[in-house]
């Protein structure tokens, strides 16, 4: 074995039983009982993004070159993006179910598992993407996750984030809350809720599908992620007005999805490679969404006259206050819920308070 390999797996190693396993990401009461046979796994990675999705089919494409050369070749991995193999809706049961070893997806998708999930991609008028790292790595969140999935054999990672994401093309300008009775918009999540009880008719539907059903008249209105993606995926040629700010999701976060089985039967120190890959490769994507909003964003206005809007204040302090609606009456309804919503709000009100503090 040559010196540098003996001394990244030692590295790997020294992770795992050096008592920071939390930090990395690996899930409290692992077993390491798997030897290290030298065996090579093959992983199917199931994601939800459309086939040119340049950051999140990136960050996915990513982690796979990540877990390659963490593992020094060992895991290896073949991507299918969303339809490929499975619909984007049905990645967690593929996971799951053992159909595919890894997925690469929004737990907001997983909703009808729980309700909860949805507070593990996106909390409307919610902590930013940093924030939300904090929380889930050092505020208890990735452990309530865990805790979450742990009844189907699947073990969540956080891996990646766009940032704040835009609110939405629409083709209809949006001046009162009226202008949303009946809107047709396609939304997800969280924020999906809170357009619905604004009354506006909320339909689910991945990535893929939105510019083929706003072109057929199936959708007025779509939110996606943000410039970087949206261009990508030709929402702006679907509708004139791109509207700000993305009070639905301040921060999208996007998780890798375990089959546990896959994972057990790693030796440790690959164990500790696939944590150490998942958030090696989640750093990444936000830092590329974030350098590449704003360029994108100036092309979609200038190149294609986008006309970009800004929601009016009224229609964003309704939709606030349905928001927190929404989630007292949620943590009221389920006992797990309560748990997730209160660390969750208590997390962010220490986030709030520390921004006031450090306020320029």
């Amino acid at each position: 074995m040559h010196r540098r390999d003996f001394l990244g797996k030692a590295a790997l190693t020294a992770l795992a039983t050096g008592g920071v396993l939390t930090g990395c990401g690996v899930p409290q009461g692992t077993e390491f009982s798997a030897p290290d046979t030298g065996r090579r796994f093959h992983w199917r990675m199931v994601t939800a993004w459309p086939h040119d999705s340049p950051g999140l089919g990136g960050g996915a494409q990513l982690l796979a070159r990540m877990l390659h050369e963490l593992s020094e070749g060992r895991i290896q991995v073949r991507i299918f993006a969303a339809d490929d193999l499975v619909s984007p809706f049905k990645i967690f049961g593929a996971v799951s179910r053992g159909a595919a070893e890894i997925g690469h997806g929004a737990a907001h998708y997983w909703q009808g598992k729980s309700g909860a999930a949805q507070f593990f991609t996106a909390v409307p008028f919610g902590m930013d993407a940093l924030e939300t790292q904090a929380w889930l790595h050092e505020g208890g969140g990735l452990e309530l996750w865990r805790d979450l999935y742990r009844p189907f054999d699947v073990i969540p990672f956080p891996c990646g984030n766009t940032g704040a994401q835009m609110g939405g093309w629409f083709q209809h300008d949006i001046q009162t809350l009226a202008d949303l009775q009946g809107l047709p918009i396609r939304a997800a999540g969280l924020g999906g809720e809170v357009l619905r009880r604004a009354g506006a008719q909320v339909i689910h539907l991945p990535g893929d599908d939105l510019p083929e059903a706003m072109a057929a008249g199936q959708l007025a209105a779509a939110e996606w992620m943000g410039p970087y993606e949206d261009m990508a995926l030709g929402l702006h040629r679907q509708a004139p007005y791109y509207y700000h700010p993305g009070w639905q999701a301040p921060g999208f976060q996007v998780e890798a999805l375990i089959n546990r089985d896959a994972y057990e039967v790693l030796p440790q120190h690959l164990q500790v490679a696939v944590a150490q890959a998942c958030r090696l490769a989640g750093e990444q994507m936000l830092q590329t969404f974030l350098a590449r909003n704003q360029q994108t964003l100036d092309r979609l206005v200038s190149e294609h006259g986008v006309q970009l809007k800004r929601f009016p204040t009224p229609v964003l302090d309704k939709l606030r206050r349905l928001t927190q609606d929404l989630l007292v009456a949620m943590a009221e309804d389920d006992p797990f819920i309560r748990r997730v919503h209160a660390a969750y709000m208590g997390f962010q009100s220490d986030m709030v308070r520390w921004k006031e503090i450090n306020a320029i």
